[in-house]
């Protein structure tokens, strides 16, 4: 997915990572390599690393508002958390998922609400190079620090898709075409399996507890020994997306 020209009537939740606590914050400020849009400093916020912030700020001319509270806890969604900062940090491969182009394969989240799972499988689709993971904004854990964290910092650049929900993202993909996979225990074909998968695909990762819980057209296993009924849905990412490498490669 090439990255794609912002637009005005685009959310700028499907532009930006918000980035909140005054750690995170001066950290993003001070990575040459990520464009701050914006930061919200509460009017109260005094103490740590605030000085720190306004300095790294002023000498990236990064614009930095002074606003309430209650503003930036609105922003955050976090007020436990954000210590009375946030920052909008510019992804510059996030998009709708409307802009799609119909090429490639996808993941789609449905239902991860661990932020370790979410951070690890945007590092392994990014580094596998596909060409989307789909990321709700409903049902899935927040783009936030501990999924930067758990991404090495790679959700910054991670090909996101954005959309509402994960039904409405694969009524999305399949109206472009896209054939969409279930990653089950209780899929009778095999990842393995030699014949083809269909072309444009997108492969929905269930979530921890409830597992797939949109319609998908096929379930795909991967074959387990022993007694593991299952594996981590950050694990089983990983195997998809080298196996999708693997595929393209033979």
């Amino acid at each position: 997915m090439d990255s794609p020209a912002p637009a005005d009537d685009v959310s700028p939740r499907d532009r930006f990572i918000t980035v909140y606590g005054r750690m995170p914050v001066l950290e993003a400020l001070r990575d040459p390599r990520l464009v701050v849009e914006k930061v919200l400093l509460a009017g109260n916020a005094r103490g740590n690393h605030v000085d720190d912030i306004v300095e790294a700020a002023k000498a990236r001319e990064v614009e930095i508002r002074r606003v309430s509270p209650t503003q930036v806890n609105r922003v955050s969604r976090n007020g436990r958390h954000d210590q009375g900062v946030v920052a909008d940090v510019v992804a510059p491969r996030m998009a709708p998922v409307e802009q799609w182009d119909g090429s490639g394969s996808v993941l789609v989240l449905d239902g991860l609400t661990n932020p370790q799972n979410v951070g690890m499988i945007l590092r392994t689709a990014t580094a596998a190079g596909l060409a989307g993971i789909v990321v709700p904004r409903a049902g899935v854990a927040d783009i936030g620090p501990l999924v930067i964290k758990a991404s090495a910092g790679v959700a910054f650049t991670a090909p996101i898709l954005r959309c509402g929900t994960a039904q409405e993202a694969v009524e999305h993909l399949r109206g472009r075409g896209a054939r969409i996979y279930g990653m089950s225990g209780r899929g009778h074909r095999s990842l393995f399996d030699p014949s083809p998968l269909g072309e444009p695909a997108a492969f929905v990762l269930g979530g921890e507890t409830d597992g797939v819980q949109v319609e998908v057209d096929e379930e795909i296993s991967i074959p387990l020994s022993g007694d593991t009924e299952s594996l981590n849905v950050a694990v089983a990412a990983g195997v998809l997306c080298f196996e999708l490498v693997r595929r393209s490669l033979a």
